[in-house]
This record gives C-alpha cells, sequence and structure tokens, in this order.
C-alpha cells in the first residue's frame, strides 16, 4: 500500500521521529522512500544517521518530492508554512495533519486556492505512547479523501499502535481522553508505587509492580474483549483484600474525579481551538502571518 509512495515529514520532532521508527520497523516503507524537513541541521542529521532516511531544510523540495504530506509542526506554525509551498500542492497529493487544534477547514483554505482538484486533507489526533508503538490515533478526513487513501493514513498509524475513525467534532473528546489520557495514567502509576513505598516496598519493587500491573491490566482487557467491569468483578472476591480497595476508590471519587479530568480537558481543547481561530482571524484581518 506504501510501496510505491514517497512519504514527507514537514517537522522532524518526536512525533514524526515516533512514526518514522514505526514504519520502518514494521517493514511498511522502506528508509529511501521518506524524507524529512526541519530547520534545525542538528535534527537532520540525527535523523538520517539514525534512520537512514533522507532530509532537507527546504520544505518546497520536500514537498515536490513527495506523495503524502505529515504536517508534523507546532499548531502556530501551520499556516505560515503551508503558504510556503501552497502553490506545489495538487489534488493528487495526500496532506496529513498532526497539529493539535488545526481544523480541516483551515489547511483546505490555504491549499485550495493553488489547486483545480480539491485537496485530500486528513486529521489526526496520536497520543505519546506512540514513542514506544503502543499509541493511539484517531483520525477525522474531509469529504475529499477516498476509501484507498484512509487505508493510507490508518496503515501510517498502525506502525505506531491502533487506530480509530472519528468525526472532526469529537476530536475535542479524543483530546480529552486518549491525548491527555496518559497523564492521567501516569498520576495514577505514581500515586500507586508512592502506595507502595508507604507500606514498606522499596522504590525499585513498588515501580516494578505498579508498572507491570497497569500493562498487564491493559493488555488483558485489550484482548480479552470483556467489559472492563467484568475483568473487575474477576478479581474481586466476596469480603476479600480487593473490594475493600474498591470502596476506598468508590470513598474518594475515583470515578467521578476521571471522568470530570477528561471533560475539562476537552472542554479546555474547546476554548484553545476557538481561541486559536479568533487568534488567525485577527492576524488576517491585520494582514500578518
Amino acid at each position: 500500500m506504501l510501496t510505491n509512495k514517497k512519504l514527507g515529514f514537514i517537522g522532524g520532532g518526536n512525533m514524526a521521529e515516533a512514526m518514522v521508527n514505526g514504519l520502518i520497523t514494521a517493514s511498511f516503507i522502506e528508509a529511501k522512500n521518506i524524507l524529512v524537513s526541519d530547520p534545525i541541521s542538528e535534527r537532520l542529521e540525527y535523523m538520517h544517521s539514525e534512520y537512514k532516511v533522507k532530509t532537507t531544510s527546504d520544505n518546497r523540495e520536500l514537498v515536490q518530492k513527495s506523495d503524502i504530506l505529515v504536517i508534523a509542526v507546532k499548531p502556530q506554525s501551520v499556516k505560515k508554512i503551508l503558504k510556503n509551498f501552497a502553490d506545489l500542492v495538487d489534488g493528487e497529493k495526500l496532506i496529513v495533519s498532526v497539529a493539535a487544534g488545526v481544523p480541516i477547514s483551515l489547511i483546505e483554505e490555504i491549499l485550495d486556492g493553488k489547486s483545480e482538484k480539491k485537496v485530500p486533507v486528513v486529521r489526526t489526533m496520536p497520543n505519546t505512547p506512540a514513542l514506544v508503538q503502543e499509541g493511539v490515533t484517531a483520525i477525522c478526513r474531509s469529504e475529499h479523501v477516498t476509501k484507498t487513501e484512509m487505508k493510507i493514513v490508518h496503515r501510517i498509524f498502525e506502525a505506531i499502535g491502533r487506530t480509530v475513525d472519528v468525526e472532526e467534532g469529537h476530536i475535542d473528546a479524543v483530546t480529552g481522553l486518549s491525548g491527555s489520557g496518559p497523564a492521567y495514567i501516569f498520576m495514577i502509576i505514581e500515586a500507586l508505587s508512592d502506595a507502595g513505598v508507604k507500606m514498606g516496598l522499596s522504590r525499585e519493587v513498588a515501580n516494578i509492580l505498579t508498572v507491570q500491573t497497569v500493562l498487564g491490566s491493559a493488555k488483558l482487557a485489550r484482548e480479552s474483549g470483556k467489559h472492563p467491569g467484568e475483568l473487575k468483578d474477576m478479581v474481586t472476591s466476596p469480603g476479600g483484600t480487593t473490594i475493600s480497595g474498591l470502596h476506598a476508590l468508590e470513598e474518594g471519587g475515583l470515578r467521578t474525579t476521571l471522568m470530570n479530568a477528561v471533560e475539562n480537558a476537552t472542554r479546555r481543547s474547546m476554548a484553545l481551538g476557538k481561541t486559536s481561530a479568533k487568534t488567525d482571524r485577527n492576524m488576517s484581518e491585520d494582514g500578518g502571518e
């Protein structure tokens, strides 16, 4: 599916590196067919040395040589960068954005004016476990993206974990759940480890027990296909230790706290999106970048 494609990454940061590493490790695409651009020469030298991919500091050169463009830069830089090469993009190139908070409409607004055929744009929201190929990526598309192109995008992100299709209107909820979710889990891991230390375990042992328990539980939930409540009941015996611990969690409001965390993060994502859009409109009215 990617055999004859040239894949260009505009931006060579952590997420781009995770994707490059995953794609090459999974043998989804050869390194010689991957191009990376970045303004930092040291970063380009590292990417070439570590993964043998082609590199350049010239975004226009990369766009000309690529069939699929992955926009992996900071959100505030997207508009300026897209304008720099908009005249080189036609409807035959597939645009994939991993820039948080940047709507499909903004990308289309900049690129469609330069092409007779509408440019296919896909917006994605991966999360940080992608760095170890265990991420999850939400994918939403413009109406001009074909089924074949969507299969290609899923294939790309399957190299760093699992994928799901969502409507763009749900992307803030994705941000609040899986985007911010790793931080919630890291806090839970830290708390459980601290509890082990409080009960007399060494920090090393407490960390090993906690991390492996979280990892194993997640794998069991994924591979068993059982409802989390059913899996919880499998561990919980009448009058035993687990139900006593669960009672303490319920008393402390763990469920409500986690639900509130996702809701708050979602609302914050929505607010940031509105602020970004407002700033972008003001800059356009002032003639600025």
